[in-house]
């Protein structure tokens, strides 16, 4: 068999907006708006580049409903790219495509084969002795084990099995199309190219078994290298299985220390420091950033009085590394040091005892859900205010006890 290389990409999810950017920070928004259209084509560029005799997407090519009939035309351009330096491209259709009414109107070039929704299929790859086998979801909820149904191998061939599933199940991801390992093992493929899971994962070598991750991270929790598997088989074997970064914006998550410092400029430096590292990590990179101060630090009480005051420092100071940093949230996990017994008969003492035991105190969580339940009453129906009530519920009693202890505290110095 001739050596070949495919590139596996999944969940590309082609103009779906990166959550919070346009709330939080309109100018940086509008540079990044296009993430997901700079990553794709980085992809077909990266195609071209190796030499890749064809490129399968296992899945998720968009997100749901397009806001704009142009996303699907982007597509079908970037196709026709990819038709004009001979590369194949085949494709299946995952949860977020089968709930897109546009996307069966697409009209592909001759290069892109779509795998059937009704069953699985077996597609010869031209000029290779490999094999590609599929099947699109029908509709967003598939429940069944479709995998068991795949076409056995094709003797003499690579067979590849091109599957957008959760497998047994992945934190965060819906239970779509589940099924073992074990079973996609002893099916006998040699590349089992998966989709659905937005992290890189190699599940199995033998044979390969790998979730390539989606293309562009989209949130906080999407962090690191996003990109695409570059796969190379030689005499009917793999003989390579990279991953290449491919996103456009990187998001991380840093969480920093600041139990040694003992004034702000020192926790100015450390936190410099670590979006300096968090910069060059992204190697060019746009940079969406969420730190986390951490530790028992004698500038606990400091950090919480500074308030909005010590994120307008920290942007300031990361505007001031690069114009392509966006501080997306800061959240203070500090804590002061160990200090006075609950005992301490002082009224700064009783007054910190009543302080933590505020917290539990059923009449306050009464309190919070009436007020949160007034707010809820008058906010409209697009505003989604679940998950920032969810949040108030769980973060705002302990932030309520960290601010008043740092005003006691403060009143004592």
């Amino acid at each position: 068999m001739a050596l070949f290389r495919f590139l596996h990409a999944a969940d590309l999810h082609i103009d779906s907006p990166l959550i919070g950017l346009a709330r939080k920070s309109k100018d940086f928004a509008s540079r990044v708006d296009d993430a997901s259209r700079r990553a794709f084509d980085n992809l077909i560029a990266l195609a071209v580049e190796e030499e890749c005799q064809f490129v399968v997407v296992a899945g998720d090519l968009f997100d749901g409903q397009w806001r704009d009939y142009r996303t699907g035309l982007y597509f079908v351009d970037r196709m026709r790219r990819l038709k004009d330096a001979g590369i194949r491209v085949y494709l299946i259709l995952g949860n977020h495509d089968a709930e897109n009414r546009f996307v069966s109107r697409l009209e592909y070039a001759e290069n892109v084969r779509v795998f059937s929704h009704r069953k699985p299929e077996t597609v010869r790859v031209e000029g290779l002795d490999a094999v590609i086998h599929g099947r699109s979801f029908p509709q967003r909820d598939v429940s069944e084990n479709i995998a068991k149904d795949y076409p056995a191998p094709v003797s003499g061939c690579f067979n590849i099995g091109l599957l957008h599933t959760a497998c047994t199940g992945r934190d965060g991801h819906a239970l779509y199309a589940p099924c073992t390992i074990e079973q996609l093992v002893n099916h006998g493929y040699d590349y089992w190219a998966l989709g659905h899971v937005h992290a890189r994962e190699v599940v199995q070598e033998h044979p390969y078994i790998v979730y390539s991750g989606n293309l562009q991270g989209r949130n906080p929790r999407e962090t690191g290298p996003k990109g695409a598997t570059l796969v190379t088989v030689d005499d009917g074997r793999v003989a390579g299985v990279e991953e290449r970064a491919l996103d456009a914006i990187r998001w991380s998550v840093e969480s920093i220390d600041v139990g040694a410092c003992t004034d702000m400029p020192a926790v100015h430096a450390v936190v410099r420091e670590r979006i300096e590292q968090a910069r060059d990590a992204a190697a060019g990179r746009g940079l969406a950033l969420r730190l986390r101060l951490v530790g028992r630090t004698p500038t606990h009480n400091e950090i919480i009085r500074a308030g909005d005051r010590l994120r307008e420092e920290i942007e300031t100071m990361a505007a001031m590394i690069s114009d392509e940093i966006w501080i997306e949230r800061i959240e203070v996990k500090t804590s002061p040091l160990l200090g006075r017994e609950t005992t301490d008969p002082t009224v700064a003492g009783r007054l910190r005892l009543i302080v933590e035991q505020f917290s539990s105190d059923p009449a306050f969580m009464d309190l919070l859900e009436k007020k949160l339940g007034e707010v809820s009453a008058k906010a409209p129906d697009a505003a989604h205010a679940d998950e920032l009530f969810g949040a108030i519920r769980a973060e705002g009693p302990a932030r309520a006890v960290t601010l008043a202890l740092s005003l006691i505290e403060s009143g004592q110095e």
